[in-house]
């Protein structure tokens, strides 16, 4: 997927009332379906569309909207994706199918404006993105429902290093590859991971484990949900 122009007339003609749309979602059909329900939205141009946060924030549009699913491909995890978004300066709204509650909540305790189904009615989606496009709160009974179910796990103030070793080393990496990996000396990982374990002992969520590190990043959205595999 790449960038989508519209005519340039058509944006002069709205001037500063038009919101610039942006949309990462790996499924193409779905993509391709966005871009028509926006297509004839005189005060929404949907100006590029990616497969993954990555992709669309080298593409360096300005943008008002970001529409984020939730579930990727590149197993990145929604409170990443938001985080990334929000520092390029765009807000984001969360288009989803039928995810668990932990990944809308996850986007929630990021900042997200909402979230909207991809099965709702076009006007539905529309009027969402719109809203959002505004700056506006999305309130729908998914989110609402994500909020309320919100455990509201204590913050532990990781920083951005620390949660990086966090989801290396959770993820079952060993600390000699996480410093690899991170450019850090093994001494300085293995002093990361102890101030992560004082850390979340110090809120109530003791990780002295490897396993109990990886329930931590799960639980605060370092690391994604883990699959459950299929019935037979």
């Amino acid at each position: 997927m790449t960038q989508v122009r519209h005519g340039q007339g058509e944006t002069e003609k709205q001037g500063n009332s038009v919101r610039r749309i942006g949309l990462v979602e790996d499924h193409e059909s779905v993509a391709l379906g966005l871009q028509a329900m926006l297509a004839d939205e005189p005060d929404l141009e949907l100006v590029s569309m990616a497969a993954t946060v990555g992709e669309l924030l080298t593409q360096q549009q300005t943008l008002d909207l970001v529409v984020l699913d939730l579930r990727l491909g590149d197993g990145s995890s929604p409170r990443s994706n938001v985080e990334q978004l929000h520092a390029a300066g765009a807000r984001v709204l969360v288009y989803t199918g039928a995810e668990n509650a932990f990944l809308v909540r996850s986007a929630a305790r990021a900042g997200v404006l909402g979230v909207v189904r991809k099965s709702a009615p076009a006007s539905t989606i529309v009027s969402a993105i719109r809203r959002a496009a505004h700056g506006g709160q999305v309130v729908t009974t998914d989110w609402a429902a994500a909020i309320d179910g919100d455990p509201q796990l204590p913050d532990v103030g990781l920083s951005p290093r620390q949660r990086e070793v966090l989801a290396l080393y959770a993820s079952g990496e060993k600390a000699a590859r996480v410093a690899s990996l991170a450019g850090l000396s093994e001494q300085t990982v293995n002093d990361y991971l102890v101030r992560i374990r004082n850390k979340y002992a110090e809120a109530g969520r003791p990780a002295p484990t490897k396993t109990d590190l990886y329930k931590r990043a799960v639980e605060d959205g370092w690391l994604p949900m883990p699959e459950l595999p299929p019935r037979d």
